[in-house]
This record gives structure tokens, C-alpha cells and sequence, in this order.
């Protein structure tokens, strides 16, 4: 089993539904390079999390993104997920960023805000809407947020380390109160027991087991197979290559001119490419169907 999943779980006996989602790999490969500030990262992580959770969700193929942008020291985290959960994302901050609120580290008062968008294939345009940054965490965020979407009362907890990225979602159901009326006082009091190092280290079920033991073993759980989600960050040269069609040979000209060669940084992946006068000539010539050199 991967050690980044979605693990999905429901508590038949008390209508309450859940999620534990761990990055382990995933989350390793999306910092690699990068070098953010302890701070940074773990926003970034807790982000990302949250992200495979909603993506996790995504019934038909479709694209999740998750921005936000912000005038504090964190200007900028995109995180972005499709249906197979093939994940991939960046921030962008200051050099060094101390500990705070969300609402410091995005200067949300200033300004901020957190867009989430859904590409689906079908859709003329993307679906967008603008999450409120209620909370100064991004647990605090995200849970107003899925209560207010799916009008039940939910809980979300997070956390992100060097190692891993997770978090603990729970969410009342419609006939939570009819088979027990104090179903999702006791459940959401244990899960708040939930420690960070136990978010970041334990499987799902060692977590399950060990948070709700005694609902476990009084009302049933029903615990869904993973589903795992990965670091998808390919190598695009040809969409590259497109781009310097698109601006024209004599604008691509001037470029290789000026500084003997075409370099273009894609940040969400951290990679460059860089194209020479031979590279950039091959690609004119493919194009009128001349042969390449």
C-alpha cells in the first residue's frame, strides 16, 4: 500500500461519515528543492492535505485547484489534484517567515483570499468560488467551509511535518441525531484528543482504533479501500515548444539575440527548460515541415 492515501470510513450506527488522508512520498516530492521555511512548509502540507481530501471526492474526471493568495508573507500556494488524485503544487514567500495565523501569514485583512476551482471536461469554463478565511488555521478554514457546503456539522484537523502532511476529517450525517442523539458530541470529542504526531505517524486504522475504540467496537465502522494519491509533475517540453510557436519566430528571435538561448521556469514544478538557437530553429522548421537539423 502507498504510504499516501485517502482512507474513507463511516460509522454505520451513528451516520457519521469520515476521512484520514497521510502523504508520506508524495508530500517529500512536493517539497524537494524547495527549501520553504518551516512555516511555509507546513501551511503547504496542511493545504495539500486538505486538497486530496476534497479532490478524493471528485466522482467524474475533473481538476481541483486550490489558490491562495495573499499580501502577508506568504503571497502565494497553489495546490493542484485531479480525480486519480495525481497531485502537484508550490508556494511562494518571503525568505523567512515566522510562526502566525493564517490570517498574518496571507495578510487576509489586506486583501487575501482562497479561490478553489474545478475544471471538468464537459464545462465551457471552469466552476470558481471563494472560500472564506473564517479561522485563523487552515483546519479553522476548511471546516467552516465543508460545513457550509454540505450544511452538516464537520470537523477537520491538520497537521504537516518534514515527513508527512495529514489530516482527520468528520461529518454528521442527516439521521446522526435519530439513531443516537449523542453520537457526535462523544465522536467529536475524542477526535479532539487527536494529537499532531499521531495525525503524522499512524495508518488510518491504528488512528481509527485508537481515537474511537469504544464506538468502534459498540457501533461498527465500515472502512473504505484506499485511495492513493501521487507527486504527478511530467515533463512538458512540447507545451513549451508551443509557447515559443505562439510568440512567433521574429519575437523568438530577439529572445535568442539577446540572451543566446530561451529559458522558461514552470514554478509549480520546479523545473526549467531551456531551448537554443538550434532548438528553437527544429521547432519553426517542424512546423512549415522543413527537415530538422
Amino acid at each position: 500500500m502507498s504510504d499516501s492515501v485517502v482512507r474513507r470510513f463511516l460509522f454505520e450506527g451513528l451516520d457519521i461519515r469520515g476521512a484520514f488522508v497521510r502523504l508520506g512520498d508524495t508530500w517529500k516530492k512536493m517539497q524537494a528543492g524547495r527549501n520553504y521555511p518551516p512555516t511555509v512548509a507546513q501551511l503547504f502540507g496542511e493545504t495539500a492535505a486538505v486538497t486530496a481530501l476534497i479532490a478524493g471526492q471528485l466522482k467524474q474526471p475533473g481538476r481541483l485547484t486550490l489558490q491562495l493568495r495573499g499580501n502577508g508573507p506568504i503571497q502565494l500556494l497553489v495546490l493542484d489534484c485531479n480525480e486519480r488524485l495525481q497531485m502537484r503544487g508550490m508556494a511562494r514567500s518571503n525568505p523567512v517567515v515566522l510562526p502566525a495565523s493564517v490570517t498574518d501569514l496571507l495578510g487576509a485583512t489586506q486583501g487575501g483570499q482562497l479561490m478553489m476551482s474545478l475544471d471538468m471536461p464537459d464545462a465551457r469554463q471552469p466552476y470558481q468560488s471563494f472560500v472564506p478565511m473564517v479561522g485563523d488555521s487552515i483546519a479553522a478554514i476548511f471546516e467552516h467551509y465543508l460545513e457550509q457546503s454540505a450544511q452538516q456539522a464537520s470537523r477537520l484537523f491538520c497537521s504537516a511535518g518534514a515527513e508527512a502532511a495529514a489530516c482527520l476529517f468528520l461529518q454528521k450525517l442527516p439521521q446522526a441525531d435519530t439513531h443516537d442523539a449523542d453520537g457526535w458530541q462523544r465522536m467529536t470529542q475524542l477526535a479532539n484528543t487527536v494529537k499532531a504526531t499521531e495525525l503524522l505517524t499512524l495508518d488510518g486504522e491504528s488512528l481509527l482504533k485508537r481515537l474511537f475504540h469504544e464506538e468502534v467496537e459498540g457501533h461498527g465502522i465500515r472502512i473504505f479501500e484506499p485511495q492513493n494519491v501521487t507527486y504527478h509533475c511530467p515533463e512538458d517540453r512540447q507545451k513549451i515548444s508551443d509557447m515559443i510557436l505562439a510568440i512567433g519566430q521574429a519575437e523568438a528571435g530577439a529572445i535568442l539575440a539577446e540572451h543566446g538561448k530561451i529559458m522558461v521556469s514552470d514554478d509549480i514544478c520546479n523545473r526549467e527548460y531551456i531551448f537554443s538557437a538550434q532548438d528553437v530553429a527544429d521547432i519553426f522548421a517542424a512546423k512549415e515541415g522543413k527537415p530538422l537539423h
